[in-house]
């Protein structure tokens, strides 16, 4: 592994705990068969991990310079794959299948050290959104992520974590922490605490019937956390029409958004709809 300097532009900060690699790695369950995209391999430090076990590595570094490095720490890798550019901005099945030289499948798994600051738009890339899932789900998504991130991501409903975020992803697939990672674990070490999470993209377990009504139903129902829902909902439709509905959900009036569970959400828009003109 080179060394290089952080740059605080983009959210770098080189992880130098073997021990959680090696967690990552254990979660990521990378075999011969899978191709993996990591996003963000920066020094390298995983990515020497990752391609005795993997078919193919495509990795995607912003970084001009870090690319330089890692051609030069790699060139004899047959399955490495180094494309350099925005992960939030790249096609990566275009790129991959524009490259002659490639000659591996598309990515099936994803391993990632990702900036805290993109970590929103990252997921959404992965996953899709409730209205638009990604239509080629990845068998797994492993990321060191925010440690305040992750309890939001693997939150159970009633829990203060579980939020709008909570919902979105979980109903497109199933979360799980692997690991917390203190800031000492990282070159130079963030103001945070990290952990990391696996997420297994699925069809979702209770089906909306218009899944923008849903998106839109999930961002105002946490608009003001400390109201009630049916205070939240009120714009959507009269307050003791909702109360009624939410007691035939077996939904307590005074429930907040956080209460709910994914599948409540679904439930409680699909027969909103159905109340609608």
């Amino acid at each position: 592994m080179f060394s290089q300097k952080a740059r605080k532009r983009f959210g770098q900060h080189w992880l130098r705990s073997e021990k959680i690699l090696h967690k990552i790695l254990a979660a990521a369950e990378v075999t011969r068969q899978d191709c993996v995209l990591e996003i963000g391999p920066g020094t390298g430090a995983l990515t020497r991990w990752l391609l005795p076990l993997a078919q193919a590595v495509v990795a995607v570094e912003v970084d001009w310079d870090l690319c330089r490095k890692l051609a030069n720490q790699f060139a004899k890798e047959e399955t490495f794959k180094l494309i350099q550019g925005d992960i939030l901005e790249l096609d990566i099945q275009a790129a991959l299948e524009q490259d002659k030289e490639y000659n591996f499948g598309l990515p099936n798994k994803v391993v990632a050290n990702i900036p805290y600051y993109i970590t929103g738009p990252i997921l959404e890339k992965l996953l899709g959104t409730i209205a638009n899932p990604n239509p080629a789900p990845y068998d797994s998504i492993v990321l060191l992520v925010q440690k305040e991130v992750a309890e939001r991501l693997y939150a159970k409903p009633g829990n203060r974590a579980f939020g709008a975020l909570s919902v979105r992803v979980q109903y497109l697939a199933d979360c799980e922490q692997i690991c917390q990672v203190p800031a000492k674990a990282f070159q130079p070490p963030p103001k945070v605490d990290s952990a990391v999470v696996r997420l297994r993209p699925r069809l979702p377990q209770v089906v909306a019937q218009n899944p923008d009504h849903l998106d839109q139903l999930v961002k105002l129902g946490f608009s003001s956390k400390r109201k009630m829902l049916r205070n939240n909902l009120k714009a959507v439709m009269d307050r003791d029409v909702l109360t009624q509905l939410m007691s035939d959900l077996a939904i307590p009036e005074t429930a907040r958004a956080e209460d709910l569970s994914v599948e409540q959400w679904v439930a409680l828009s699909n027969t909103i709809l159905k109340q609608s003109p």
